[in-house]
């Protein structure tokens, strides 16, 4: 099972979305670094089910419980392992979902790839519950590169049709709702909730700029920071599009409108424009690396959907019960700036590998 990430850290993810326990090993951390616990307790609220109207009312705590690497807050350079315990399971909320898949969701293909064997409750391993142990080690992460003069910025680029206006040039961290324009903020989380009324769901986009980068990370062909980013970030569930700086929008411009003219300011190389998003033959160039990530709709709503029994092989209907975020994009803020961490603060380790 691909639930490891990364080259010069690693990653491994483990637990299911109602196991008694979820939680990560990070490996490659050096030693003597402090960690700053209230913050990161404070980042991990941030992703944590049950804060809102506008998410699943499954309250967990999310607090993690750290086994091995670190001591008094300190890491000691042996691999991390922390654990957040699941105290608010309704299994029995599944037990349909043995033998009907949900339109949308990996029911399906686990069952085909597992045999029956899998965890179905809440979604098992596939749920995205498993995006808390990802953002322990990212947040992890993110504090590493702040004191590197590096910072992750995000924010919600768009529900549904409705996007957010101006520019994301500053922190979002401390906003219940993480948008520039607060008008256009409101407008979005009204749709949710007109989706939550109808027993639907809707999706969206989160905008990630990265700043304070140096030049010179990652590598050209298949560790590009591109790949490298796209790795991480398609293991949050529900992303189903990645696109790096204009993104698809250069497919409709010509080279001279494409290309970011390089220029001097203050004695360093910068490009005028920003279009390749900060990166150049996957070789970040010291500009803001931005790339912005689609997510789907939440599967599991209470819409009749058409399906099949598994046990009888009929087509029958399936209405999904149990509790479930109307969009999945307001908490997802956070797994992708700790995706962007993770992904970021790899390359820079293998960088300095390179140069000693």
């Amino acid at each position: 099972m691909g639930s490891s990430y990364g080259e010069n850290i690693k990653l491994t993810i483990f637990g299911q979305s109602h196991s008694p326990a979820i939680g990560m090993t990070l490996e490659g951390i050096p030693a003597g670094h402090k960690i700053d616990m209230a913050a990161l307790n404070a980042f991990l609220a941030r992703r944590a089910p049950g804060n809102n109207e506008l998410s699943t009312p499954r309250k967990e705590a999310d607090e993690p419980e750290f086994l091995s690497g670190m001591r008094d807050d300190v890491t000691c350079g042996v691999p991390i392992t922390a654990v957040i315990r699941n105290t608010n399971t309704h299994s029995s909320d599944y037990s349909e979902l043995k033998v009907k898949p949900r339109p949308g969701h990996a029911d399906y293909t686990a069952e085909i790839k597992y045999g029956g064997s899998q965890d179905f409750a809440g979604g098992g391993h596939f749920s995205g519950r498993l995006t808390a142990p990802m953002c322990i080690a990212g947040g992890i992460a993110l504090q590493l590169l702040a004191r590197e003069g590096i910072h992750v910025l995000s924010r919600i680029y768009s529900i549904g049709g409705i996007r957010d206006n101006g520019e994301l040039n500053g922190d979002m961290s401390g906003k219940a709702f993480p948008v520039v324009d607060d008008a256009q903020g409101m407008l979005m989380k009204q749709l949710i909730l007109d989706k939550k009324a109808e027993a639907d769901s809707v999706g969206g986009v989160i905008e990630c700029k990265v700043t304070g980068l140096p030049a010179g990370l990652g590598d050209p062909m298949f560790s590009g920071m591109e790949n490298r980013i796209a790795q991480i970030v398609f293991g949050i569930p529900a992303v189903k599009g990645l696109e790096f700086g204009a993104g698809f929008d250069v497919a409709n411009m010509a080279g001279s409108e494409c290309n970011d003219d390089f220029c001097l300011r203050d004695g360093h190389i910068e490009t005028v424009t920003n279009n390749c998003g900060g990166i150049l033959g996957g070789i970040t160039d010291g500009m803001p690396l931005i790339f912005r990530a689609a997510f789907k709709p939440t599967p599991s709503i209470g819409k009749e959907q058409r399906t099949v029994d598994l046990s009888t092989m009929e087509e029958t209907v399936l209405r999904v019960h149990g509790r479930h975020d109307p969009c999945i994009v307001p908490r997802a803020v956070p797994v992708v700036e700790a995706a962007a961490a993770l992904a970021v603060y790899d390359a820079l380790l293998g960088r300095r590998k390179e140069v000693r």
